[in-house]
């Protein structure tokens, strides 16, 4: 065995060694994180469902452990659970007087991928309680105690109201929370109210710990994890948020205004009126369980100021994440919605003047929104028309400069900076500018951007049909495989098929643009939307269908243009005029020549040398 194999041998070993390595640390801090995740979940489930020592077997719940675990509050450890409802046309919210607190939200006019009511909120996870520090260091949460209800009562402006107590078995001391909804709205008033337990509670931040579930709401799984996060708004109005599969822990420091645990189209939020949160600490987990997209366990900070009568007011928003609704709020809470983000971050004001304005217009007059996206297409193409004729212009010429610029290649070969001078001259003299076709598809780019942003979070489109696609928010399938083909996917998307069948036309019918001698150039038109096929198989059926459009709007554009309003012969006469005209430099261009001709005469040099 030579030296090289040996040298080869080793570096494998080395590399098989660290593989070995690194796999073992990324599994003992995935099962650390795993362990983590589980003790918060456990200390933040109801109490008769938290893990027990082993061989605790004090299961009775005599007076002395109801005081030890539930101090002044003992007499309120057990009791009979009562329900209450509010509703409205929009949401109906069963409360609970164990807790206090709401324990189902159904949103009424919506439904899931599978027909069945959808409920925002279902299940014990899900809980909104005080954490009380109680004398013996331990800490009561008021979800695992039973309140005293109050009655259900209608106002004069249509919203409903309901009210729960906690008394401290002493006089004139309890907890209250006070719920009222709105009529036609998704807010719910959510009041605490701490009053004569100024001796009790410390003065200082009280802990509100926020338990909530996404359950499955949609077609595609993958789709709802991807869109389920975490948003935040501080204080000093500044937005942020996080991606549940990407991070599982957030402190905020400073006071916030609201937090928000979004999916792919609805969302709870809380939200502070008056007086901020003044900190948040955001736990998350996603469960090995195909029906629960994701859960988030959150403590809010409120600032109790020790007053004998304290009020802390805030807002639950239970609902759909439409834009129109969440900006209504004056609270930026439309910012949750994904219009654009990263590097085309810009393209989100697209998206909110002209596109969603656009949109909702459409909507107005009619329902079908097969037809709306129709039309919103050729809104989008009459706005960019001067730029795509401009751009049609542009191929023209180049079409026909085509003749002269094959000869100009079979002249010179391998000589690309001689070539180059010749093409610069060939275009300066005929009047044609080279980028003449890349600007106006530069300009259409965020467009192209806006939309890939628009039709997928837009909830008008979900659950609405259109030809086969039964649901324009998720793709259409017209075949499913049973198995998955790897970049591709376990189905066929009719729409993506038709797009890419389009955008293979239109390469192929602007193959006169291509540089036929360059093979990453003349092959690139054909293999690209081939490579997007399998990114976009699982893409909003709404999205595939708007590129189709765009693509036979361009095609059918591109034909009546060519045929009936651009004429070559005469583009031709006018371009051999150019030439003969004399050629004026510019000092840019005269600069660009004299590098160019330097750089010839190096290499000149330099092949006489050798």
């Amino acid at each position: 065995m030579d030296r090289n194999s040996v040298i080869g041998f080793v570096l494998l070993g080395a590399l098989l060694i660290g593989y070995i390595f690194w796999n073992q640390q990324s599994a003992n801090t995935a099962k650390l994180e795993k362990a983590r995740q589980d003790s918060i979940a456990n200390l933040n489930k109801p109490k008769e469902e938290q893990a027990k020592p082993a061989g605790d077997s004090t299961l009775a719940l005599d007076s002395t452990r109801l005081t030890n675990e539930y101090g002044t509050f003992a007499s309120a450890a057990t009791g009979t659970e009562q329900q209450q409802v509010l509703e409205n046309k929009l949401v109906k919210i069963t409360f609970s007087n164990k807790g206090g607190e709401p324990r189902t939200v159904q949103l009424l006019n919506f439904k899931t991928s599978e027909g069945k009511p959808l409920f925002l909120q279902q299940g014990s996870f899900n809980r909104t309680g005080l954490k009380i520090p109680l004398p013996n260091n331990q800490t009561l949460n008021t979800s695992d105690v039973y309140f005293t209800p109050g009655e259900v009562k209608k106002e004069a402006d249509g919203s409903q109201r309901i009210s729960y107590r906690l008394n401290n078995g002493q006089p004139g001391q309890y907890l209250e929370y006070t719920y009222s909804l709105k009529a036609d709205s998704y807010l719910v008033d959510y009041t605490i109210n701490i009053v004569g337990m100024q001796n009790v509670l410390p003065k200082g931040n009280i802990s509100l710990q926020w338990n909530a579930q996404a359950d499955r709401q949609e077609h595609n799984m993958q789709q709802e994890r991807l869109n389920n996060q975490v948003h935040y708004r501080f204080s000093d109005k500044e937005h942020d948020y996080f991606t549940l599969q990407h991070r599982s822990q957030e402190k905020l420091s400073k006071p916030v205004e609201w937090v928000s645990f979004k999916q792919q189209f609805f969302n709870i939020t809380l939200l502070a009126r008056k007086e901020n949160f003044a900190s948040a600490e955001i736990n998350t987990k996603i469960p090995e369980s195909g029906n629960i997209v994701g859960q988030e366990m959150t403590t809010l900070a409120i600032p109790y100021n020790g007053a004998a009568a304290y009020s802390f007011p805030m807002e639950i928003y239970y609902g759909p994440n439409h834009y129109k609704t969440l900006k209504a709020m004056d609270v930026q809470l439309e910012k949750i919605i994904p219009l654009g983000s990263g590097i085309f971050a810009f393209v989100k004001y697209v998206n909110k003047w002209i596109i969603i304005p656009v949109f909702n217009f459409l909507g107005s007059l009619t329902s079908n929104y097969g037809l709306i996206i129709l039309l919103l297409t050729i809104f989008i193409r009459l706005i960019i028309a001067p730029f795509t004729y401009q751009s049609y212009v542009s191929a023209a010429k180049m079409k026909v400069l085509k003749p002269e610029l094959d000869e100009l290649r079979a002249k010179y070969k391998d000589d690309q900076q001689a070539f180059g001078m010749e093409q610069m001259k060939l275009f300066r003299s005929a009047g044609v500018n080279p980028l003449g076709g890349c600007l106006p598809a530069l300009l259409q780019l965020p467009i192209l951007v806006a939309m890939y942003s628009f039709f997928p979070s837009s909830i008008e489109l979900r659950q609405e049909s259109f030809l086969w696609a039964k649901d324009l928010s998720t793709y259409d399938s017209i075949y499913n495989f049973g198995f998955t083909i790897p970049l591709y996917g376990d189905h066929i998307s009719l729409f993506t098929i038709l797009m890419t069948i389009t955008s293979l036309i239109l390469a192929f019918y602007n193959r006169g643009m291509a540089d036929q001698s360059n093979p990453v150039m003349k092959y690139m038109p054909y293999v690209f939307p081939v490579m997007l096929l399998g990114i976009f198989n699982s893409m909003a059926a709404a999205l595939t269908y708007y590129y189709f459009l765009s693509n036979v709007i361009s095609i059918v554009l591109q034909w009546a243009i060519q045929k009936f309003v651009i004429n070559h012969e005469k583009i031709h006469a006018k371009i051999q005029a150019n030439k003969a005209k004399p050629a004026s430099k510019s000092k840019w261009a005269e600069r660009l020549e004299e590098m160019q001709k330097r750089q010839q005469d190096m290499q000149k040099q330099q092949r006489n040398k050798k």
